[in-house]
């Protein structure tokens, strides 16, 4: 008779339920895994083989058929040792196999049969109670990860002889798993009391830049920042993550599938509870950044999703790499085709770049001369492509800092928790705005929503109009320039839109005509 034990795999960060099958066949001794397993699943014979031995069982002196169903889903990772474990265990009657019908299996197992950690927990765990799962036995050191999602009890273990014992036939020996609870807000409540590098208060002048920074934090707006060297750009970017506002819940669990899945979470903090801030060097891969890989992996832009991706000396990335930027900022997601497979994940960041004005760097500075030319100045701006341009919401200028700046260490900035109450009260309206609608920002809006949310009066739509016969404004400039305007006022709490934040939405554009496109 053939055992069945539950199992579940991840392919992006949408669950698949797994049927692990387990048959023993009178012929030579021998484990065969099928199902389009890879590499490391092929391994786990040898693995489940000296767990079970080493933790006190007898492994079949026959040839074990282990078929991973549907077979038809590619099944990559180390958390089918456990399933198998336990489907051979039933089949040798060793566990209660009745006892395992509601309850699913994930871990990876160490030759002496201690239970370690794996991947994609958190988004497998929401997978298998959609599909009406009861129990999951899980390593102790995923067992809080696992917990984030409610009504589904998640039993934690940390030996296979500690999950055999549990679904024991034998009842003399059975001994029941530990039940891991956790209170989700107790991790979200931890992001106030987290403490920034740096702080918007140690910037000095750069006014235009930090209300720029923060009309981008409110509304989720990309943006580009032009000046010299050490005029602040780098200071700014990286005070920008102190600005964010905290997750929603919802936001959060989304987060915390991606870095579950790229196995970044740290087993005593399961929940990313604040936004992140992704900075990425020059030298970076196409691949890197988009994400890929034989078994796709999620790359540095799904990495910074509901977050920054930062990208400092942004025209010193290769352009094809800069190119694969596009349909991410535009979608909000990406997709990953293979030959076996296509994945999607989601993506929608803010672009943050910092960069100098010509190779130099002194392009129209106050205090030093340019020495570049012409074609040295636009064969380097030309690595921008105007669709990329017209992608950035917000791009402006960072001058050099006068002495008087600089020396006057009387003048008090704003803080970023000062700035940061202003940006939660703009996310908030928005949250409210938007609560029946599948969108968070006002960066997010489309086409059909800006129509309904973006409505202008007389007075705006001649402003505009004159702006695009002015600056022959395409028509994702046009749209870009209302989310803009929605956001200026949010910070201002104006109900509508008002022709004082068109015009200052236009000011954060950048017109300068690329010959490049």
């Amino acid at each position: 008779m053939v055992s069945q034990v539950i199992t579940s795999t991840v392919l992006g960060i949408e669950s698949y339920k797994i049927l692990v099958e387990v048959d023993l066949v009178q012929s030579i001794p021998a484990v065969v895994i099928v199902g389009l397993p890879d590499a490391a699943i092929s391994e786990a014979k040898e693995r489940v083989r000296s767990a079970i031995k080493n933790s006190g069982y007898s492994f079949p002196n026959q040839k074990v058929v282990v078929n991973l169903a549907p077979a038809d889903i590619k099944k990559v990772g180390t958390n089918y040792d456990l399933p198998i474990a336990m489907g051979i265990l039933a089949r040798d009657g060793i566990v209660d196999e009745n006892e395992m019908k509601d309850t699913a299996f994930l871990g990876e197992l160490s030759l002496d049969g201690s239970l370690r950690a794996v991947n994609g927990v958190l988004p497998i765990v929401s997978g298998l109670k959609e599909f009406g799962i009861k129990n999951v036995v899980v390593p102790k050191e995923n067992a809080k990860e696992a917990a984030l999602i409610p009504d589904i009890k998640v039993l934690s273990a940390e030996t296979l002889k500690d999950v055999v014992c549990h679904f024991s036939v034998n009842k003399d020996e059975v001994k029941k798993l530990e039940v891991c609870e956790v209170d989700i807000e107790d991790y979200l409540n931890e992001y106030t009391t987290t403490r920034y590098e740096f702080d918007f208060k140690d910037v000095k002048g750069q006014l235009k830049a930090k209300k720029a920074l923060e009309i981008a934090a409110a509304g989720g707006h990309n943006i580009l920042m032009s000046g010299p060297p050490g005029s602040g750009k780098t200071l700014l970017a990286k005070s920008f993550a102190s600005i964010l506002p905290p997750l929603e819940l919802e936001e959060a669990i989304e987060l915390t599938k991606i870095y579950s899945v790229a196995g970044l979470l740290h087993p005593d903090n399961p929940l990313v509870n604040k936004r992140p801030f992704r900075s990425v060097h020059h030298t970076a891969s196409a691949i890197g950044i988009i994400g890929g890989g034989s078994n796709p992996k999620p790359g540095e832009i799904t990495l910074a999703h509901r977050g920054v991706l930062f990208l400092d000396e942004i025209v010193e990335f290769p352009r094809n790499v800069l190119e694969v930027l596009r349909q991410p900022l535009e979608d909000g997601e990406v997709v990953i085709s293979r030959a076996q497979t296509r994945v999607s994940y989601p993506a929608d960041f803010m672009l943050l770049g910092a960069m100098n004005p010509c190779p130099c760097g002194y392009l129209g500075d106050s205090q030093k001369q340019c020495t570049c030319n012409d074609f040295q100045i636009q064969r380097y701006r030309s690595r921008l492509s105007g669709p990329l341009l017209d992608r950035i919401d917000i791009q402006i200028e960072v001058p050099r800092l006068s002495p008087e700046e600089l020396l006057n260490t009387n003048i008090k900035s704003e803080t970023s928790a000062q700035i940061r109450e202003r940006v939660v009260k703009a996310r908030k309206i928005q949250a409210e705005r938007y609560k029946n609608y599948p969108i968070f920002t006002n960066s997010q809006l489309t086409a059909e929503y800006i129509k309904i949310f973006c409505r202008l009066d007389e007075k705006s739509e001649n402003l505009l109009r004159n702006a695009i016969s002015k600056f022959n404004l395409s028509g994702r400039s046009y749209d870009r320039i209302l989310k803009l305007a929605r956001t200026i006022a949010d910070l201002e709490g104006a109900k509508n839109i008002e022709s004082a934040h068109i015009a200052q939405a236009l000011q954060y554009r950048n017109f300068v005509e690329n010959d490049t496109v």
